[in-house]
């Protein structure tokens, strides 16, 4: 069943379950997580920095930038959370995915690493090896940042 929007729940932590249509909000961590938009039921983890994604709120809805593109999920979902709503976006191609990839990579070895780019590139967590605790969700997290 395809979700056509995304209510924002602010947690501490991200329960265990998440729930289709919520959007769960954990602002200690600065990270969102919902359930992938299509119906999969794959969990989607979006960190809040100035060069991953930005949140903001209007006191009702949320909205997310830039688009949630599933690249490694099976469904390759791609969307837009505007005001709550879930916009579709089109499939890209793997050498536009790899370009922004990269693009993603070298903003943040600009603003904040002496790491090599390489290490920098973001990568969906594979469904396979999405954490299945909020504890180990905060840790990996955690070491995604550096933390």
């Amino acid at each position: 069943m395809t979700i056509k929007s995304l209510t924002p729940q602010f947690v501490e932590s991200f329960p265990q379950k998440l729930e289709p249509g919520e959007l769960y909000l954990a602002m200690e961590f600065a990270t969102a997580a919902h359930l992938c938009a299509c119906g999969c039921g794959y969990k989607v983890i979006t960190p809040f920095s100035p060069t991953d994604w930005q949140m903001s709120f209007d006191g009702e809805t949320v909205s997310l930038k830039p688009s949630i593109g599933n690249w490694s999920f099976k469904c390759r979902s791609h969307y837009w959370v505007r005001s709550g709503r879930i916009e579709w976006a089109g499939d890209m191609s793997q050498a536009a995915i790899n370009a922004g990839r990269k693009r993603d990579a070298e903003a943040k070895a600009r603003r904040q690493s002496p790491r090599p780019v390489e290490d920098l590139v973001r990568q969906p967590v594979p469904p396979s090896q999405q954490p299945t605790e909020a504890t180990s969700l905060i840790t990996k997290i955690k070491a995604w940042l550096g933390l």
